[in-house]
């Protein structure tokens, strides 16, 4: 049985579900293990081009298993509006190729309130949340103060479970805030209008997995954002608030006896920064306004336009080694076919020397970024299917990557599409 998971190496953003759209072919179950909705997963098919937030990226791939793990910010709100999205642009969703972790802790009306209410009150402090509600879940969860998924078939359980934690949460929402409580009329409603809708796929997917792992099956962990976003190992405090790292992938899936076989890790051509926090490569003005436009550097989920800059040398390699990345997926290629120069930031300037090394968080907003310049190729490569084919320039700066970070480029992506792709 081979175990993959594939990763983010950087911010978030990179094109890990066109990853996983593309190698789930070679895969029987493919797992989400952390994060929420706060993300989005760009996918172009076949079948239309979707961006899945929650949904793990395999759920287009016929005959596999799509499993949302306990370690998940499960949001049935958001879920089943993903779901009935997904369905009416032709994609059947049952009991057989969804299935959610009856340990996997609900991420209730109020995270959200929450979530916006703390922006508002740092103000220009913030964090740049997508107000999704992740951290106050998180928070929650870490608290023991959240409804696990299989408590919906206890619904008297439930019900009492639902009712102290009002009580406790409206003691925030009103002392602290000073805003509007919820009542338990409010919960029963949400109950019936989308946890009673999800509640069919909700099963012990711990005992799935393991019996997959027995039979010997393949399983493709899928992550979201990237290492450093990371709560423990990204720019604290500008990171989301779950473990992002492949390491937590046997924890987060509901699987934790499973050995990963490799861990592909995505990473852009360029670098993208959704959010606050320090971004040493970030470019400006109107170079950055050109390769946003080029890439088309806006949020999945919230629509923001996304900090852009060059590869970073710097933090791509701290992210290869938080990942213990096997491989490296590299994306967007193509986008940089419309520069003469091709910029990269190598080192960093901190104190008034150069560094290799990435950075503690509280150093990271005094340092500046050593940029080089390669060759562009200036020339369309998105219909190129083969390494040979690429123009010399091309290569040369992927080989430049390559060795910079220490891990294998097995994948170019030059396009969106599923079938845009070298393997090397």
């Amino acid at each position: 049985m081979a175990n993959c998971a594939i990763v983010g190496i950087n911010w978030g953003d990179e094109g890990k579900g066109r990853m996983v759209d593309l190698l789930t072919e070679d895969y029987d179950v493919v797992v989400r293990f952390q994060g929420g909705g706060n993300a989005g997963h760009t996918v172009i098919n076949e079948l239309g081009k979707f961006a899945l937030h929650l949904l793990p990226s395999g759920i287009f791939r016929k005959g596999v298993v799509n499993i949302l793990g306990n370690g998940v910010a499960l949001d049935p709100q958001n879920l089943w509006t993903e779901m009935q999205d997904v369905e009416s642009k032709g994609v059947k969703l049952t009991p057989e190729n969804l299935k959610i972790s009856d340990r996997a802790s609900l991420l209730l009306p109020w995270h959200r309130d929450l979530d916006e209410l703390e922006e508002m009150r740092l103000a220009d402090k913030k964090y740049g949340s997508t107000k999704q509600g992740i951290a106050p879940f998180y928070s929650d969860k870490y608290q023991k103060k959240t409804i696990l998924a299989g408590e919906l078939f206890y619904p008297e359980e439930l019900k009492a479970h639902l009712k102290d934690l009002l009580e406790w949460k409206n003691l925030t929402l009103t002392k602290v805030y000073g805003a509007k409580p919820y009542t338990m009329e409010m919960l029963d409603e949400w109950i019936f209008s989308y946890c009673e809708k999800i509640k069919p796929f909700v099963c012990d997917t711990g005992a799935f997995l393991r019996k997959a792992q027995k039979d010997g099956k393949s399983i493709l962990f899928e992550a979201q954002l990237g290492s450093l976003r990371d709560l423990d190992y990204g720019i604290h405090p500008y990171t989301t608030s779950s473990n992002t790292t492949a390491a937590y992938a046997p924890i987060g899936s509901g699987l934790p006896s499973a050995k990963l076989n490799s861990v592909v890790g995505v990473v852009k051509a360029y670098s993208t920064c959704v959010g606050e926090g320090p971004f040493v490569c970030e470019m400006f003005g109107e170079d950055a306004d050109k390769l946003r436009e080029a890439g088309f550097e806006y949020g999945a989920k919230t629509g923001r336009p996304r900090r852009v800059g060059p590869i970073d040398i710097v933090a791509t390699r701290y992210g290869v080694e938080v990942q213990a990345a096997t491989e490296i997926a590299l994306t967007k290629l193509d986008v940089l076919s419309y520069m003469d120069k091709i910029p990269v930031c190598t080192q960093y300037i901190l104190a008034g020397e150069t560094t290799d090394e990435f950075p503690f968080p509280s150093a990271l907003k005094k340092a500046e970024p050593q940029i080089e310049y390669f060759e562009g190729w200036k020339c369309d490569i998105s219909k190129i299917r083969t390494w040979n084919d690429l123009p010399k320039a091309a290569k040369d700066y992927v080989i430049y990557i390559e060795k910079a970070i220490g891990c294998p480029i097995k994948y170019v992506s030059v396009g969106p599409e599923r079938d845009s792709i070298i393997i090397r």
